[in-house]
């Protein structure tokens, strides 16, 4: 393929800057594009064209004209479907299928679900007395927060910074996005179909660039940034988070994960491996809600080992265009050697290798791409570091626990509080441990099951804030009370 040139997009226009990085592709190490870093400047214009449309035509448009704009995005990214599933599988790496069924389809319906919830949401309204005995009518109103900062992950890029920037869209804000380094093609992508539909200038803007010192950082400090939303490692939310202080602006995080499934004996056995082993191997394990640490009661401890052991050996990496890959590669090659990394750790502290550990042999040109092996442990203590620490590869340590108490403790001894997934047919067992994990969702008999209307954040160190239907509201928009003397 020719090499590409992802520019900003700035006011409705594509926009260049003096400097760029390289875009390479994670499946095969090619060099596809060079991408332009934004500085100050790129950030300031970006800033100030999302100003400025809040006090424009979009500032202006009923809710009625601005929630039909953004079914037409939708079915605009619909229409450019094959664009965009070749750009994020180039960005990424992922298998066809995975990008073309999941990823684009759910990125694309973010925009016509917030649409349709902000048409739906009710407000409240209290009638009360007054000294003069005529009373007063109080009423509720929701207005947008103005110039929200998007800083996106790049596990899978067009559905997340969707499912900001629609219900941002939504509720009448203006953005300006930072997709990751990674994967900035779906992001820059949008913006053509921004200008297809009719979406004024200014209301999507997008710099491209890394945190420190480029344009993560200069957009999370902008002054002209009324509110921040990101999703990605906790270390940097944390960075966030103190830029934002200046000037107390709002922040919603959804952060990093060391996220617990436990398995009891009376489980579907065939229904667990299923679900685990798409929540241990799923997109090269590069997936928030992945499940890295596993607790199998003692009965069927062996049996799930050998069986999610075959899981994960009938995985197939590949070539993302062939309908036979099961397996992409990890984002980049300093993710794959932190992945290694660990692989390395677990067998210096003692781990028991049950498959993988290391890289597989991949041929002809794929074999410059970024592939580690679906890997399992298993005798670790709980103090090791691949229990303890989020490694967001295609991992899982599984340990045997004896009761119950002992499974929910094990599955709390951690930072992190973002999911869990909890396997047993005894359904009075599985709400009951449910509300003991600390967590923001926990699964029964499933995994990665949403309905996009319910709150979805996590607890301790895996965020602040919830997002989902009408969760997402509370974050994008402010509440005024007005008050009218009868």
């Amino acid at each position: 393929m020719e090499p590409q040139y992802f520019k900003h997009f700035i006011n409705g226009e594509f926009v260049s800057s003096s400097r760029t990085f390289p875009k390479h592709r994670p499946s095969d190490g090619a060099l596809i594009g060079q991408v332009c870093e934004a500085g100050k400047a790129e950030v300031n214009a970006a800033v100030a064209a999302a100003r400025a449309a809040m006090k424009g035509p979009w500032g202006r448009m009923s809710v009625e004209d601005r929630t039909a704009l953004l079914h037409k995005v939708a079915d605009e990214i619909n229409r450019r479907a094959e664009d965009f599933v070749l750009a994020e599988m180039n960005d990424t790496g992922q298998p066809r299928a995975m990008v073309e069924h999941g990823f684009i389809p759910r990125g694309a319906a973010n925009f016509k679900i917030f649409a349709d919830v902000i048409k739906n949401v009710p407000a409240e309204s209290f009638t009360s007395s007054s000294p003069d005995g005529r009373g007063a009518l109080n009423y509720s109103i929701r207005v947008p927060k103005g110039v929200i900062g998007v800083v996106c992950p790049w596990n899978a890029p067009l559905l997340l910074m969707t499912w900001k920037v629609g219900p941002a869209l939504a509720c009448g804000n203006t953005v300006v996005v930072k997709p990751s380094e990674e994967t900035p093609a779906t992001a820059a992508l949008l913006g053509e179909v921004m200008n297809a539909v009719g979406v004024p200038p200014g209301v999507y803007n997008v710099v491209h660039g890394f945190g420190p010192d480029s344009a993560g950082a200069f957009l999370t400090s902008h002054p002209g940034v009324d509110a921040i939303t990101f999703t990605g490692e906790t270390r940097t939310g944390t960075a966030i988070m103190k830029a934002a202080a200046d000037g107390i602006r709002s922040v919603s995080f959804e952060l990093g994960g060391k996220n617990a499934g436990v398995v009891f004996a009376d489980c579907d056995l065939d229904a667990a491996i299923e679900g685990i082993g798409r929540a241990a191997f799923m997109n090269c394990g590069q997936i928030c809600l992945g499940t890295e640490r596993l607790y199998v009661e003692r009965p069927i401890f062996d049996r799930f080992v050998t069986a999610l052991k075959k899981r994960a050996e009938s995985l197939k990496p590949g070539n993302p265009e062939d309908a036979g890959t099961t397996l992409g590669p990890l984002i980049s090659e300093e993710q794959r050697n932190k992945v290694l990394s660990y692989y390395k750790k677990a067998r210096d502290e003692g781990a028991t290798l049950v498959t993988g550990g290391g890289v597989p042999d991949m041929p002809g040109e794929l074999a410059h791409g970024h592939w580690v092996q679906p890997t399992i442990w298993t005798g670790l203590p709980e103090t090791a570091s691949v229990i303890r620490e989020e490694i967001f590869g295609p991992c899982c340590h599984i340990a045997p626990f004896d009761t119950e108490d002992e499974a929910i403790e094990r599955a709390n001894d951690t930072e992190y509080g973002l999911c869990t997934t909890i396997w047993t047919q005894n359904l009075t067992r599985a709400h009951r441990v449910a509300a003991r994990i600390d967590v923001g969702i926990a699964w029964i008999n499933s995994w990665f099951l949403r309905d996009l209307r319910t709150p979805f954040g996590g607890s301790k160190r895996s965020g602040i804030g919830r997002e989902g239907g009408v969760h997402s509201l509370e974050f994008y928009t402010e509440l005024r009370n007005i008050c009218v003397k009868l």
